[in-house]
Parts: structure tokens; sequence; C-alpha cells
């Protein structure tokens, strides 16, 4: 008589416990997973309602719930300023913060600047003095440009390059960047 070769999984159930693994694990996942917090935000002037997980940053958010992929994940440790966008006007590192915290927030990513089919002044001066390369940082360095005009302290040169020295150019396009903002400037 031929023994039936054991089912693997039953075998491994009796030597593991009751779950085979993946199934314990999943199931441990799953309870160690929040609940999901409702948020809504107003982004580029359309409203959003989202159920997300309470992790969730608001680059995630913006890329991958709203499809808005202009904002771009550069280092997701803050230090890269790729992922800058302007939160109630006021310019933030999206890697670095929870969506759930902007509830009702006013958003606006390099998607939302343009008006009635005009470019925002920053983006044209950055087309104008070719204040790009790759264009990775571009988004980042457009919100935090339009950013830094609306807080008002930067008067010279040097005080764009400090106030804008959280976003960095691998390309090394800054003295481009720096001519595009003080064009921007003189113009609003």
């Amino acid at each position: 008589m031929t023994k039936k070769p054991a089912d693997s999984k039953a075998m491994r159930s009796r030597i593991v416990g009751s779950k085979p693994p993946a199934e314990t694990a999943r199931a441990k996942l799953r309870s160690t997973t929040p609940d999901a917090v409702s948020v809504s935000l107003t982004v580029n002037g359309a409203r959003h309602a989202q159920a997300i997980d309470p992790r969730t940053t608001l680059l995630d958010l913006l890329r991958e719930h709203l499809d808005l992929t202009g904002t771009k994940k550069g280092c997701d440790h803050g230090q890269c300023g790729a992922c800058t966008v302007l939160v109630d006007g006021r310019r933030i590192n999206s890697c670095l913060t929870f969506a759930a915290m902007y509830d009702g927030a006013q958003i606006t990513t390099v998607e939302g600047l343009a008006k009635d089919g005009a470019l925002h002044p920053v983006q044209k001066a950055f087309i104008d003095h070719d204040a790009f390369q790759c264009g990775y940082c571009t988004p980042g360095q457009i919100c935090s440009a339009v950013g830094l005009m609306a807080e008002g302290r930067a008067r010279t040169a040097d005080e764009i390059r400090e106030l804008m020295s959280g976003n960095i150019c691998r390309c090394g396009a800054y003295t481009n960047i720096i001519a595009a903002i003080q064009q921007a400037m003189e113009r609003s």
C-alpha cells in the first residue's frame, strides 16, 4: 500500500500552530493597523474627502490618493524640499506631515498655481531663466519660491539663497533659480 503524500499546509499547521505563518502574519497586521480617519481638504481649489490610514503623509495622499504627481518624493526625510507644497499659503515639506493634521486646510501644489491657463509668475520666470535641468526638484522649488514671496522676508539674492536653502537642486541650477525668483519678485 502506497502512502499518500501529506498535505504541506496541514503538515505546516501541525508543526507551527493552528494557522500557516502567512495567515498569522496577515491577521497580526490587520489587528495592528489603525482605523481609517476621515480627512477633508481643499486641494488646488477642489474639495476632497478621503478615508485614510492616519499614518498617511500629505505627500502620499496627494500622489497616491489624488493622483497629483507634480509633488515629488525625493528623500522622504524632509531634507531635499522636492515635496514642498503650500498649506494655507505657508510652505511645508509634505513628506514630514500627516495628512490628517490638515483636515479643512487649503493645499496648493504646483498643479494649482496656474490660473485660467496663465502660468504663475514664478513658473513663467523659471522658464524664462531656464531654472531647471532634470526638473525633478522644480515643483518643490517653485512652490517654495511662491511661499517665500508671500512671506515677504527676502529682498536680496543672499536672502533668497538662505530662505530657499531647504530646497536642493542636484543638477546645480541655483544661479538660474535665484534669477527666476528675483524676476518674479520684481514683477509682483
